[in-house]
């Protein structure tokens, strides 16, 4: 499964760690996703949502 937000699309961005030296490494940063029982089309799924779209309330919660 993709690190990545099922409602707004958010993924891992890429860059470097850069050190006081100036020396640069690859490294990545993923966004914080947490499995989410939603309503979708009516029924009950688990999704992989980021912390910042559940925190907006994009999405029904399902009971």
């Amino acid at each position: 499964m993709a690190r990545v937000c099922e409602i707004c699309g958010k993924g891992k961005q890429v860059g470097h760690n850069v050190s006081h030296a100036n020396n640069k490494n690859k490294r990545e940063w993923v966004p914080n996703l947490q499995t989410v029982r939603i309503l979708k089309n009516g029924a009950a799924k688990k999704a992989r949502i980021c912390t910042k779209c559940i925190k907006k309330g994009d999405f029904q919660k399902a009971v």
